[in-house]
């Protein structure tokens, strides 16, 4: 900033020096202030963050290979039957008096489950035996009268047309006193029949009827439906590749079977034995299917479920395993960084055999007690130099 005076002066000495005192003195508080502002904003010198070729160690999380005994499974989306599905029906019409049970309820074989009204099927038992006594006694009689009549037919003093006529009468009265018994029989089997029974044991299910209810005979709804729990079957399908395997094992002893429920809380995984091996391939899937058999004593599987079964083929005892951490994909397949003895690592492919549970069966590419990186894979590149979280064993990982 320049300040001019237009005083006429002696001399323009004057007003030159008083143009240059002002202007110096702007100067200096500019560059004062932006002194003072540099350490609020970004340096303007010095040193700053260094690139990758400043950098110390990239800090990894990482595991040893191990060789181990491994299980060979087959998993697979598995869903829970009952052994044993009973739909109860009344096997006579009539009006249901009691209900002997609450929806739920486990039941054992042979216990009540429901009454129909027993009176009309009593009243009609009642007269099929009075019509059987009725019929009884006019047999009774006839055969007496039969008795009589041959006597008299050899002594010659009544014709043989008499004597045919009442043996005919006393076989046709035989004969509803056969049927009289048969229906005295029919009538006590209704009788019977009004109290409805579990079949076997299970647990009900929801009730269809109520107390008052009129029912007919085989109705086609069912009065209660009941399954049988304990032991309970699992059904799932592998592929029918494995038929030879399974077939050829299964002879040697039963497969051992695992299911667990996805989700579950803290559910212990039950184990069965492989009891059925469908007699076909399903040429549509390529599968077979198979059925387990759990003892289920705790009920912890249910009807309708769906489970994670796992079919227990064989033990591999040499298995090299890692983290499923550590394996990484890529364009060109599988692949681990390989820690070595100087903390740099190296990209490696692999080849996995299978997954068990949170542990990968590694067919080719690693020993054991190679060290490989489980996490912090974005960072690494071939020959960078790490620095692990945990000790690095260098020796054998062999259990």
């Amino acid at each position: 900033m320049t300040l001019l005076f237009r005083r006429p002066t002696p001399s323009g000495r004057l007003h030159a020096t008083i143009t240059l005192t002002i202007a110096a003195g702007f100067l200096a508080a500019a560059c004062g202030g932006s002194s003072q502002a540099s350490p609020e904003g970004a340096p303007a010198g010095g040193p700053g963050r260094g690139g990758r070729g400043g950098e110390g160690p990239i800090p990894v999380v990482t595991a040893a290979a191990v060789k181990k005994s491994v299980p060979v499974t087959e998993t697979a989306v598995g869903t829970v039957e009952a052994i044993s599905t009973m739909q109860v029906r009344s096997q006579v019409a009539g009006r249901v008096a009691q209900v002997h049970f609450a929806e739920g309820d486990e039941v054992k074989a042979g216990q009540p489950l429901f009454t129909v009204d027993p009176q009309p099927f009593q009243v009609a038992l009642d007269q099929a035996v009075a019509a059987l006594a009725r019929d009884t006694a006019q047999a009774d009689n006839a055969q007496a009268q039969l008795v009589r009549l041959k006597n008299l037919l050899d002594r010659g003093l009544i014709a043989r047309e008499q004597y045919e006529t009442q043996l005919a009468n006393a076989a046709a009265l035989k004969a509803t006193t056969d049927a009289g018994r048969a229906a005295v029989a029919a009538a006590e089997l209704n009788l019977q029949y009004t109290r409805i029974q579990a079949p076997a044991a299970g647990r009900t299910g929801a009730l269809q009827v109520h107390e008052g209810d009129l029912i007919q005979a085989g109705g086609q709804a069912p009065l209660v439906v009941m399954n049988q729990l304990a032991p309970i079957y699992v059904a799932f399908s592998v592929p029918g590749k494995l038929l030879d395997s399974i077939q050829r094992l299964q002879r040697a002893a039963p497969l051992r079977v695992g299911a667990a429920v996805p989700g579950a809380d803290g559910a212990a995984t039950a184990y069965g034995r492989l009891t059925f091996i469908d007699n076909a391939v399903d040429a549509t899937t390529g599968t077979i299917k198979l059925k387990a058999t759990f003892d289920n004593i705790g009920k912890h599987l249910w009807p309708g479920q769906f489970v994670e079964a796992t079919l227990f083929l064989s033990l591999d005892p040499n298995a090299i395993v890692v983290p499923s951490l550590a394996v990484q994909a890529g364009q060109a397949g599988s692949y681990v960084f390989v820690v070595d003895a100087d903390s740099k690592v190296e990209m490696r492919p692999v080849s996995v055999a299978r997954t068990e549970g949170d542990e990968s069966v590694i067919g080719t590419g690693l020993k054991a007690g190679e060290v490989v990186v489980t996490d912090g894979h974005l960072r690494l590149t071939p020959g960078a130099r790490v620095t692990s979280r945990q000790p690095v064993s260098t020796g054998a990982g062999t259990s």
